[in-house]
């Protein structure tokens, strides 16, 4: 069986385990369960290979906990950050699941020692929480603890009958690829609310591309919004692992997607020393101020989501919002989040930000803030995708792409809406499509109905619009007329008539002249 059609089972045997457990309950809620169990299991089979250490006489489930020393478990705590007895692995608690009568309250006890075992250590703050989502106790699951311990046990089993083969790193990648594979699908299944937080992976190879093109190593990758990390991975699946030298930052409002950015991060195999994943609000409420700039930066934010902007007074004098003398509109927060890109990004780095194409020609605030970053020449490229690439809305975004570096003043902007394959309710960008942007992207080149590469003062003179259809052409794809050859036609065409008319007048007096 080929990688691919491995992941395609796997995919499919997820996906029905998902809904073979699911029962009554919604769909975008119980998809914590099936995900916290895919986690459960790796962080299990991760820990115990460690131990392990490649021993095949050592079997770690076998062991009793009483064999477990203090300097053994603070080894392996400042290590891999955390620590699972024997007794608390996937497998010794799914073997058993079926017939456990405290199965809900068991696996709540696993997942607060598995959490608490990293107090006192530099891993706290990564592991604290990261079952938060995972509720055994929750009515979401039944009413009675007969009905919790029944749903658990099918969501442990059927994830123990999942094949991911020996462990190592084909195994990691798979699992982190069914990982993404069901949070699409919810997203897909949830609306909105879903497609807010989770990019495609095929749109994040594009984004990260862009942010890391022509750099040969990056300090560090940022994403300011990084709902559940596929922006940030995706510069680690497309790009050799030691090109990102400090590791991966994010900041993210919601609780519950700031887990799963934190679970991503360990299914990719990205131990806790090499992530930092915040919760909290990105404008009002940043982190990462020590450890700016970032050579890399990366985001899909909220579209012109409400923020508090000119009501707070202090924020006109904030180190990320005061150089453009003007803040995003309380209503719309999208150049807020650019503002703060372009504040932590380095003078040799790029950011490559998803924004709604609104921000690009409206006037007022929005208009001042556009002055200020041509004005300026951070505005590297503007890039228009095809419409219904994301889960959840069918809204045909850009993306912007900002340079510190640049060595001349002119603005690129390319026409890709017209790159897209079908593919079920979405549409996708492929691995051409991509290439055929970032080939672009590199020469600069004007192509025709495509690309253009636009002087400043051309800009200036456009009242600093940068909506990509006020400098690339549309292709023309209606049909082309030969008016001659039209016109000899008609030519025809009316003499022929003119002769038919002149027939019927005939026959028609010919009739009337036999009457008479």
């Amino acid at each position: 069986m080929t990688s691919t059609q491995q992941r395609a089972e796997l995919q499919r045997r997820i996906w029905q385990i998902a809904n073979d457990v699911r029962g009554a309950v919604d769909g975008w809620d119980f998809k914590q369960y099936v995900l916290g169990a895919l986690f459960y299991r790796f962080i299990s089979e991760n820990f115990a290979s460690y131990i392990e250490g490649g021993d095949d006489n050592l079997r770690y489930a076998e062991l009793p906990d009483s064999v477990i020393t203090p300097d053994i478990k603070d080894d392996a705590i400042k290590t891999k950050g955390y620590f699972i007895y024997p007794s608390q692995l996937f497998a010794t608690i799914a073997a058993g699941a079926n017939s456990n009568e405290s199965l809900n309250t068991d696996l709540a006890a696993i997942f607060a020692a598995i959490e608490a075992s990293a107090s006192g250590y530099p891993s706290e703050q990564d592991i604290k929480g990261l079952f938060a989502d995972f509720d055994t106790t929750s009515n979401r699951l039944g009413n009675t603890v007969k009905d919790k311990n029944t749903r658990l046990a099918a969501v442990l089993k059927g994830v123990e009958d999942l094949d991911f083969g020996d462990f190592d790193s084909s195994h990691i990648d798979l699992f982190g690829d069914a990982y993404e594979f069901l949070i699409s699908n919810y997203a897909a299944n949830a609306g909105k609310s879903g497609g807010e937080f989770f990019t495609p992976q095929h749109v994040s190879k594009l984004i990260a591309q862009l942010a890391m093109h022509q750099q040969t190593s990056v300090n560090k990758i940022y994403d300011p919004a990084c709902g559940s990390g596929s922006l940030l991975l995706q510069a680690k699946k497309h790009f050799d692992a030691h090109i990102i030298e400090d590791g991966f930052f994010g900041q993210e409002i919601n609780h519950t997607t700031y887990n799963l950015a934190r679970m991503n991060m360990f299914l990719h195999n990205i131990n806790y020393d090499k992530f930092n994943i915040q919760l909290g609000n990105t404008l009002i409420d940043p982190h990462f101020g020590d450890d700016k700039p970032f050579d890399a930066i990366v985001s899909n934010p909220p579209y012109s989501v409400k923020w508090i902007g000119a009501d707070d007074p202090t924020l006109i004098n904030d180190e990320r919002f005061a150089p453009a003398g003007v803040l995003a509109p309380k209503s719309k927060a999208d150049f807020a989040f650019v503002l703060h890109a372009l504040s932590y990004l380095s003078a040799k780095g790029r950011a490559a930000i998803v924004c709604f194409p609104g921000i690009f020609y409206r006037g007022g605030a929005e208009q001042k803030i556009r002055q200020y970053l041509v004005d300026n020449n951070y505005v590297e490229s503007v890039i228009s995708l095809a419409p219904n690439l994301f889960f959840g809305t069918t809204i045909a975004v850009n993306i912007l792409v900002l340079s510190k570096h640049k060595l001349d003043t002119r603005t690129q902007f390319i026409d890709a809406s017209a790159l897209f394959k079908k593919e079920t309710n979405n549409n996708i960008l492929t691995d051409a499509h991509i290439e055929q942007i970032m080939t672009v992207f590199d020469s600069k080149a004007n192509v025709d109905h495509f690309a253009q590469s636009v002087p400043f003062e051309q800009i200036a003179a456009n009242d600093y619009n940068l909506s990509i259809s006020s400098y690339v052409e549309a292709r023309d794809t209606r049909e082309q007329v030969n008016i001659a050859q039209l016109n000899a036609e008609l030519k025809t065409t009316v003499a022929r008539i003119d002769q038919l008319r002149k027939d019927i007048d005939a026959i028609v007096a010919e009739i009337e002249g036999d009457e008479a």
